[in-house]
């Protein structure tokens, strides 16, 4: 099964980008040279990180029968040049015990897609192309 989605530059640093039948813009901070119109890549890479997490721990927890409130998931990044050296995932769930929840952690550590592709460093291959009527400069 494979997932795609695109990114278009409409301007400056500011994209468009299309998942499935979702938009979203997707810019740079006005300090770095953008216009500071979305969320900045890394950002979107931390909150695919809190989103994905949060829905891991709500799908353990309906499977067990389970209605937490709240489901809150905090993710901080720590940069080191160009990477993050650190991702931390801080979750607050209500409504269930410490045993509970030490289980439902467990258990949406080992489900949750994109705190898996990260802890597993996933090949990345960048193929690049002329777009037709492109100079080549």
């Amino acid at each position: 099964m494979e997932r795609q989605v695109t990114a278009v530059r409409e301007a400056g640093l500011r994209c468009r980008v299309r998942a499935g039948e979702h938009e979203f813009v997707v810019d740079e901070p006005a300090s770095v040279g953008g216009t500071d119109q979305g969320p900045q890549p890394t950002d979107m890479l931390l909150g695919a990180v809190a989103s994905c997490f949060t829905i891991a721990l709500s799908y353990c927890a309906a499977r067990r029968g389970l209605a937490p409130d709240p489901v809150r998931v905090e993710v901080t990044g720590t940069y080191d040049g160009p990477r993050f050296r650190s991702i931390t995932v801080s979750a607050v769930v209500g409504g269930v015990s410490p045993d509970e929840l030490a289980r439902l952690t467990a258990e949406a550590e080992r489900v949750c897609y994109v705190t898996n592709t990260l802890r597993g460093g996933p090949e990345i291959e960048v193929r690049t192309s002329v777009a037709d009527g492109g100079t080549g400069r």
